[in-house]
């Protein structure tokens, strides 16, 4: 089986000038732990929840919570991104997708065609659905 029979299609993606917060609401809008990031049609990087958080200030914060939203209000998916993405060709076999994750420590990866383009995601979600589904409890 290969990467393209299991992979979510037509991912949610946001491009690299949106905003932090508003990226954080989509994903929640969404219920998606991550965003690639894209710049002129194509990917460039890609944003997991986590790193949303990491960029958030704590509640220990001196800031104001005006400060806050002003500061959050300019900083970018640009500047929160993980520039070295690991993805996947939607022709490779779902175990190269598996190993990559397991490998990698990651949720879920961008699936790219022949061209390079952004076809969808795969995730540790559409990994477990495969397994079920071969182990015949569906």
């Amino acid at each position: 089986m290969t990467v393209k029979e299991c992979m979510s299609r037509n991912p949610v993606t946001a491009e690299a000038s949106m905003p932090v917060l508003q990226a954080i609401g989509l994903m929640k809008e969404k219920g998606i732990r991550r965003l690639p990031v894209m710049d002129k049609g194509k990917m460039v990087g890609i944003v997991a929840m986590s790193d949303l958080l990491k960029v958030s200030p704590s509640p220990a914060t001196s800031l104001s919570i005006h400060e806050i939203h002003y500061l959050l209000g300019k900083m970018t998916l640009r500047d929160a991104m993980s520039r070295d993405v690991v993805s996947v060709r939607e022709d490779s076999p779902i175990e190269e997708a598996a190993v990559l994750m397991k490998d990698k420590k990651i949720g879920g990866l961008p699936v790219l065609n022949a061209s390079g383009d952004l076809v969808g995601i795969v995730t540790e979600t559409d990994l477990f659905k495969v397994l079920v589904a071969m182990m015949g409890s569906k």
